[in-house]
């Protein structure tokens, strides 16, 4: 998983309040990074990318927002990335969850690209994990079904100075037009900045390790 960009993918909601006594509450992200990893593949063609989002989140645990970036396909048609999601964040025990649905979309575009996902998060002290299922590819439902899930976690080894690890895999229910990969992330993050090193199991140069640097931040509205 990404470190910096499409925090709402990284993020886990924590319910603090019943819903009766929630608090509506509005912020804002934005972020650059050297090149726009996702799931341990770049989608900028190892260019950078410049995001921003607006999320909407309260006490209950509900939380909602939308997420852009630009990409790089090698298609002029699709030139950047909106996603749109919606979730639900809760403790069971002393895990905190997430559950949620989330669309991917390419507004300007020659191919559809656009799919829907499923997900649940979990996270317990330093460790986290998670869970997607591809539910809905428009103009292509036999590309339905795909699964990627993820474990990870995080160790403070200085104040401020955090090191991440995330390992995960991509299984496709159709073999024929998408490659099976495994992919790993080593991060070290300080503050807004996190220094990534991200290598997956492609072949060729897809698979080649790949550094990179970025910097968020988040703002209440």
């Amino acid at each position: 998983m990404k470190t910096t960009l499409r925090p709402i993918v990284l993020a886990t909601a924590v319910a603090l309040a019943t819903p009766m006594a929630a608090q509506a509450e509005f912020s804002a992200n934005i972020g650059v990074t050297s090149n726009y990893l996702f799931r341990g593949v770049t989608q900028t063609n190892d260019a950078a990318a410049v995001s921003g989002g607006l999320d909407y989140s309260n006490d209950s645990g509900v939380y909602a927002g939308t997420w852009l970036s630009n990409v790089d396909y090698g298609n002029p048609g699709n030139q950047y990335e909106q996603d749109w999601y919606l979730g639900y964040g809760f403790k069971m025990g002393g895990v905190d969850l997430d559950a949620g649905y989330i669309k991917f979309t390419y507004p300007i575009r020659n191919v559809n690209l656009d799919y829907d996902e499923i997900y649940l998060n979990a996270s317990m002290g330093a460790f986290n994990g998670g869970l997607a299922y591809t539910v809905r590819k428009e103009g292509n439902p036999a590309k339905e079904n795909d699964i990627y899930f993820h474990l990870g976690a995080e160790f403070e080894i200085k104040k401020g100075v955090v090191v991440g690890v995330t390992v995960g895999r991509y299984d496709y229910d159709d073999d024929v037009a998408n490659t099976d990969y495994s992919h790993g992330q080593l991060s070290v993050s300080k503050d807004d900045f996190t220094l990534a090193m991200d290598k997956n199991n492609l072949s060729g140069a897809a698979g080649d390790a790949r550094f990179s640097v970025s910097w968020s931040k988040s703002f209440d509205l």
